[in-house]
């Protein structure tokens, strides 16, 4: 081991490898691409997320099982495994553990790397194979850290084990080379690990590492997101802080809990600051920062994807966002989707007043309960009862042949007796809207029903990629609505949603196909403001536009 290439202890693992990713991991895409040998156990294995098992007393029909890459005997060279990482990286480092082989384990190992863009993989005798860390020694069943000095970027590394023998994973750890888009008006996910984002601390990961919240996709079960232990204290919260990217002007959030039916958190929130140092979160205070509310304490579900419009981000530019979960549980992934910043400046304050244009598009966002909650309800089933809003009963009906999720939704109504107002059921046959080239349309009429709420149910036709928008709007102090408060989803066949008394809201407006709406109301049935009160926003359509995003 030469001066440059240190091996550390476990202790210092969190100071040497907390910011960085493990570039070579299966959850990001990392593979297994060539190897010499692996007769006893199969390679992929090195990958893999979890901590290798015990398979002790269990045999095939090669030889006793391990969790990890085992040669043949007696190799006169060394054995090779290639792995194609799972982004490219600028490597710092490695976990190499031999745990459960002992007197199988592999005696050393060197590590070599290359950078390809080739669709065809490297083999091992390609000349443009880097040495990054040389021969070092292993022992049995132990975790053996290494640190290097920072290379240039790899996509590809090659573990050389001598002469042969057993390794249970293997772990390459690195910063990620970040992929943006070339667009700087394009909305993508600042947070994702592809884009450079890292989780730079979280309060509690007692069940699942935080780092998970930022990978590609939405894992396989609860074992890939962030969980915190149960807490036991009133008013208790955990947090993780994510480093963006880049610095970014953000949008909306989509806010994961995939297999978390059970323990998924009662709510959260978003904070997000400008801060180009590099910060020691464990010795600052949660609160020495100038962190700015962008999501307010919001409720969470089981088991879907949240969605979520940003607030207090026009004409601002952040670097770092906090996720704070009350009071405890499990997120599978937290997606921060905004636009990479343009300009030059390096003072936040500058930055943080609002040097940038004041954006006017709403993005339109999957409906979901939670997010449409402020407005009223989301009528719907759940497949998987586990998923459905807590506290929603579900019993069998029909002798077992269906479900009843009750009472999704009460009728009320508040109009004078005399008036003469009555329930009943009506049909909209709804138009489809134009959407411009740009993928935006205009907010031009708002309605609202002062004395019931309204339900909205598509029924009939061809619902087959049926989709429509559900545009709301909370009344402000002056009697007007409060356009800070303008909120857009689609909503699709299996959706139907009830706004609350009183909510404005945009007529129903649909895309792409003719569709049929069953409407419950309470009405007089006059055609005056008090069944519907219409407001000539903006005839133009040019002073708020919703974006479709998803």
């Amino acid at each position: 081991m030469t001066m440059s290439q240190q091996q550390i202890p476990l202790s210092e693992f969190e100071n040497t490898f907390a910011r960085t990713t493990e570039l070579s991991s299966c959850a990001l895409g990392g593979q297994v691409v060539g190897v010499s040998d692996d007769f006893f156990a199969e390679a992929f294995h090195l990958l893999l997320v979890e901590p290798a098992p015990s398979l002790k007393g269990q045999f095939g029909p090669n030889g006793a099982l391990f969790s990890g890459w085992e040669s043949r005997r007696h190799n006169p060279a060394y054995d090779w495994c290639i792995i194609k990482l799972g982004t490219s990286g600028l490597i710092v480092g490695f976990d190499i553990d031999t745990a459960h082989f002992n007197g199988n384990e592999a005696p050393q190992v060197s590590v070599d790397a290359l950078f390809s863009s080739s669709p065809e993989e490297p083999k091992n005798d390609n000349a443009r194979w880097t040495e990054i860390l040389p021969k070092a020694n292993l022992g049995p069943s132990s975790r053996h850290l290494f640190k290097i000095p920072q290379t240039s970027s790899f996509s590809h590394v090659k573990l050389n084990m001598y002469p042969d023998g057993g390794i249970a994973r293997f772990r390459v750890y690195g910063l990620v080379v970040p992929v943006h888009p070339t667009n700087l008006q394009a909305t993508f996910d600042l947070a994702h690990v592809f884009a450079g984002g890292r989780v730079e601390f979280t309060s509690d990961q007692h069940f699942g590492v935080g780092s998970n919240l930022i990978l590609p996709g939405r894992g396989k079960d609860m074992g890939d997101g962030w969980e915190t232990k149960r807490s036991r204290r009133k008013d208790h919260k955990d947090w993780a802080i994510i480093r963006l990217g880049a610095p970014g002007v953000l949008e909306h959030a989509e806010i994961d809990t995939a297999h978390f039916k059970g323990n998924f958190p009662e709510s959260c929130e978003l904070h997000a600051l400008y801060s180009l140092s590099d910060i020691d979160w464990q010795a600052s205070h949660e609160d020495d920062q100038d962190w700015l509310t962008i999501l307010p304490r919001s409720k969470l579900g089981p088991h879907r994807q949240h969605y979520f419009q940003l607030e207090n981000v026009e004409g601002k530019i952040f670097t770092h966002v906090k996720v704070t979960i009350h009071p405890d549980g499990g997120i599978k992934r937290i997606r921060i989707n905004g636009r990479k910043a343009t300009t030059n400046s390096t003072n936040s304050a500058s930055m943080s007043e609002g040097n940038l244009a004041t954006p006017t598009l709403i993005p339109i966002l999957p409906l979901t309960p939670e997010a449409f909650a402020p407005f009223g309800q989301v009528i719907q089933a759940y497949e998987d009862h586990a998923a459905a809003p807590k506290g929603i009963r579900i019993t069998p009906a029909n002798g077992g042949t269906a479900s009843k999720f009750h009472k999704l939704s009460l009728l009320t109504s508040s109009y004078p007796v005399e008036s003469g107002a009555t329930s009943g059921i009506s049909v909209y046959r709804c138009n489809p809207v134009e959407v411009g080239t740009d993928g935006t349309l205009g907010v031009q009429v708002l309605e609202r029903h002062p004395f019931t709420n309204q339900a909205f149910i598509p029924t009939g036709r061809d619902q087959e990629n049926l989709a429509y928008l559900v545009v709301v709007v909370k009344n402000g102090r002056d009697d007007r609505p409060d356009m800070q408060t303008l909120r857009a989803f689609v909503a699709n066949a299996s959706q139907g949603v009830v706004y609350e008394k009183g909510i404005w809201h945009q007529p129903m407006t649909v895309l792409g196909k003719v569709t049929d709406f069953a409407c419950v109301e309470t009405q007089i049935g006059d055609g005056g403001k008090e069944d519907c009160e219409i407001l000539e926003l903006d005839p133009a359509g040019g002073l708020f536009r919703l974006k479709l995003t998803i």
